[in-house]
């Protein structure tokens, strides 16, 4: 593998220089107030990103996975009932995860490739006149089809039911990415990680709670010591951490969330989806589809590219690794073997996608598939370049 190409996996992702060298930075004591002056704005450039007025962000050294276990176990007790689809890897990771907790789950099996279903949600908890589900959990964006749902929906679900649960939301390959709005959608406590939309190594689970959230804290007694808010939030009072911090990703945290925020958040959501586009143009010339069932569940951060019937997909990532030093993802679990994935979020542009464009172009030639080498690099080269398909249609 190459450290001079981009990778196009769906993170970690590419690591701009100027952050690099805000991680990597001198040891400084980290109950000193130098250590508040990265600590806070960093926290308030995260409310901001998740376009939240009030909810308390917290940063856990861990990942995306660390983040789900700090939203269950601050929130809820053993044999309490969650609700949630598994669509996906990573859904079906999360439901998982609440079983090893003591959880019951109310599983709604739904086709890798589609959203989760917020009508049968609605159903479900319009149903549950009791109130027994404490909490309803939804994956964003499903990194392993490439498929992003409709959070807002599933709160005007809730709404529509008039239940309490809490909504945990799994953010973790969409905030900084794409459009996330936490306090306009209702959700209780989002989850996401340092190294996607935040372009920095894997390393913090990054979190907001609402208050209800927090509040449910008070009565909950999953069992919680590492991932315990509680002292977390008073470590925060003092400058502080309730053990030892990742301080350089912390810095390099401030640095990345700054940039995002430079750069406007309608504007980089902008450039996600342009980039995205250029990725879908391409798979179209070449004669392949996605994963993902309709363009509204289009992802602007994966695209999961179906191979034809009977080709091993995973063939493609591992020669474009060996023979050209560039990295896609492979397919988990459902769609292992039938999908290949190119993650094109993150520190990417339009130029940078097209080299892994024509990568996979190679590739696949060199597989035998029938794809016609530029192809798909002249069916995104004419979308980026500045509005021409746009100028065509109107011409």
């Amino acid at each position: 593998m190459s450290f001079q190409n981009p990778v196009f996996i769906p993170g970690p992702t590419n690591i701009p220089e100027a952050i690099r060298k805000a991680v990597d930075m001198p040891t400084i004591d980290h109950r000193s107030p130098l250590f508040g002056e990265i600590l806070h704005p960093a926290r308030a450039n995260v409310r901001e990103v998740l376009r939240s007025q009030a909810a308390e962000i917290f940063f856990f050294p861990s990942t995306g996975t660390g983040g789900w276990e700090t939203a269950l176990t601050n929130t809820l007790s053993p044999g309490d009932k969650v609700l949630a689809a598994r669509n996906g890897m990573f859904s079906h990771r999360w439901i998982d995860m609440c079983r090893r907790h003591g959880l019951e789950v109310e599983v709604v099996e739904t086709a890798w490739g589609e959203g989760v279903p917020a009508d049968r949600f609605e159903a479900i908890l319009t149903a549950d006149k009791g109130h027994a589900i404490k909490a309803v959990l939804a994956t964003h964006n499903e990194t392993a089809t490439g498929v992003r749902s409709d959070i807002a929906a599933v709160r005007r679900a809730m709404d529509a039911a008039k239940h309490p649960a809490l909504l945990f939301v799994d953010g973790v390959s969409s905030i900084g990415s794409m459009d996330f709005r936490m306090d306009d959608w209702g959700i209780d406590i989002a989850v996401t990680g340092s190294q996607k939309g935040f372009m920095l190594p894997a390393g913090l689970a990054i979190l907001g709670f609402s208050g209800k959230a927090k509040k449910a804290g008070e009565a909950a007694t999953l069992p919680r010591t590492f991932f315990d808010i509680r002292d977390m939030e008073k470590s925060y009072a003092a400058n502080g951490y309730p053990y030892t911090p990742a301080v350089g990703l912390l810095n390099g945290l401030k640095l990345a969330t700054d940039m995002l925020l430079a750069e406007g958040l309608d504007n980089v959501f902008a450039r996600h989806h342009r980039i995205a586009e250029g990725v879908r143009r391409a798979v179209g010339a070449w004669g392949l589809t996605l994963c993902a069932a309709t363009p509204e569940l289009y992802s602007d951060t994966v695209s999961a590219i179906r191979t034809p019937e009977g080709f091993n997909a995973t063939d493609i990532v591992s020669r474009a690794a060996k023979e050209y030093g560039v990295a896609f993802g492979t397919g988990l679990g459902e769609v292992a073997g039938k999908v290949f994935r190119i993650g094109h979020l993150g520190s990417l542009t339009d130029v940078m996608a097209l080299s892994g464009i024509a990568a996979a172009e190679m590739v696949m030639v060199d597989l035998g598939l029938p794809i016609t080498l530029g192809s798909g690099v002249a069916a995104a080269q004419d979308f980026y370049r500045h509005g021409a398909p746009a100028k065509k249609a109107a011409a």
